[in-house]
């Protein structure tokens, strides 16, 4: 293999171990089975890859073309199953299990139709089935991106550069050739199927984590910044606050407010508006632990509670880091085209933050909440932005960024 060709290969290796360990971070935080299916989809096309490249541990030639005949035909199989897993054309289970129960019987038959070819002739065989049911794929799917569906454009694109990438490495494994340009051609091809794949298993992770939110929320689900409504905001306070006669219990209760936003949409529109709503929620998202309960508070503000919160120095350590992270730049579409370059307006959160470490049983919700959104807004008057209830002088003081200071 020449410098060049190992280039190109190594760059579609690379792709698919990158998409491999990026699936597998979202299936370990999330259990949904979507990233699952797209670390198989990029592990199998490395091996499939790989075996055609020569990596079976196998020296006779002929035994080496009957290995890589079941090869494809197993892979075909996988791949036909996990392409209809990620377009839902598996459902409902009854028309899945006969999709599969085809699948599977159509690779066993190739095998054993395999078996009575020699190696040369049963590696065709299997190559000419596989390209066929990408073929057949391809209709399927163009069929579904002509009706308009956005996913299926993504998998036409996809399959069709699978099918290039496997007529190659079939051109290079039965005709033996060896020039660098099918090689690439493969390859390319490989990386543009496992960017396509990408996008597909993106486009349907984010509609299930949306799905799943609303499922949770219903109606008080907020669209805008992917959070708890007002109104179930309320709810959950109430729900936090709520104790056994006698009972005591510590919650943390921070309110982030932010106060340009209504100049913002005057200047800017209502888009822009929400737009920055969407991103100060994806970072408060990113930057609060798992473990702090996240709402929407009024049109300009955000309400973070963590229940029995025995730490108050933890309290005070997320009110820092959400003041850092809130006042970023942001850049904003001030068109409806959020990706289009021209009407971009840079922005920064004018934001407080009150903090109150409350005792349920002690303190009744509405006044907590009414108690950190007031710190809020007068911590829009100091440095830090950080604003709580000093306990020694009974009166609200900043709370500097930094102990030191």
């Amino acid at each position: 293999m020449t410098p060049v060709v190992a280039g190109f290969w190594g760059a579609f290796f690379g792709a698919a171990a990158l998409m491999a360990s990026g699936a597998l971070l979202a299936f370990i935080r999330t259990r949904h089975r979507v990233p699952l299916r797209a670390a198989l989809v990029a592990l199998l096309s490395a091996l499939f890859a790989a075996a055609y490249l020569g990596g079976l541990p196998v020296a006779d030639p002929g035994a080496e073309k009957r290995v890589l005949a079941h090869v494809a035909a197993l892979s075909f199989a996988l791949l036909a199953l996990l392409l209809l897993a990620l377009l839902g054309l598996n459902r409902p289970a009854e028309q899945g299990r006969r999709a599969a129960a085809l699948v599977w019987g159509l690779a066993a038959l190739v095998v054993g139709i395999g078996w009575t070819l020699q190696p040369h002739q049963a590696l065709l065989l299997s190559s000419l089935v596989t390209i066929a049911v990408g073929l057949a794929a391809l209709g399927i799917t163009g069929r579904s991106a002509l009706r308009g569906d956005r996913l299926a454009w993504v998998a036409v694109a996809g399959i069709f550069f699978v099918n290039v990438a496997l007529v190659a490495l079939t051109g290079i494994v039965l005709a033996q050739v060896r020039a660098w340009p099918a090689h690439a051609v493969s390859a390319v091809a490989g990386i543009a199927y496992l960017a396509a794949f990408s996008a597909a298993v993106w486009i349907r992770y984010s509609y299930l984590i949306e799905l799943r939110e609303v499922m949770a929320h219903g109606p008080s689900y907020d669209p805008v910044t992917r959070m708890r409504s007002h109104a179930e905001t309320g709810q959950l306070v109430g729900a936090a606050f709520s104790l056994a006669q006698g009972e005591t219990r510590p919650i943390g209760v921070i309110v982030i407010s932010i106060g340009n936003l209504w100049g913002l949409e005057k200047l800017h529109g209502r888009g822009a508006a929400n737009h920055a709503l969407f991103v100060c929620a994806s970072r408060l998202r990113r930057c609060v632990p798992a473990n702090v309960e996240m709402g929407r508070l009024g049109q300009d503000g955000f309400l973070l509670l963590a229940r029995e919160h025995e730490d108050p120095a933890r309290l005070v350590e997320i009110a820092r880091l959400v003041a850092q992270r809130m006042v970023r730049p942001v850049s904003l579409s001030t068109v409806p085209d959020p990706a289009a370059q021209e009407g971009r307006a840079s922005w920064v959160a004018d934001i407080g933050v009150g903090v109150l470490a409350a005792a349920a049983g002690h303190i009744r919700p509405s006044t907590a909440v009414t108690m950190a959104r007031a710190m809020s807004h007068t911590a829009w008057s100091y440095a830090s932005r950080i604003a709580w209830f000093d306990d020694g002088n009974q009166q609200i003081a900043e709370l500097p960024l930094t102990d030191g200071h």
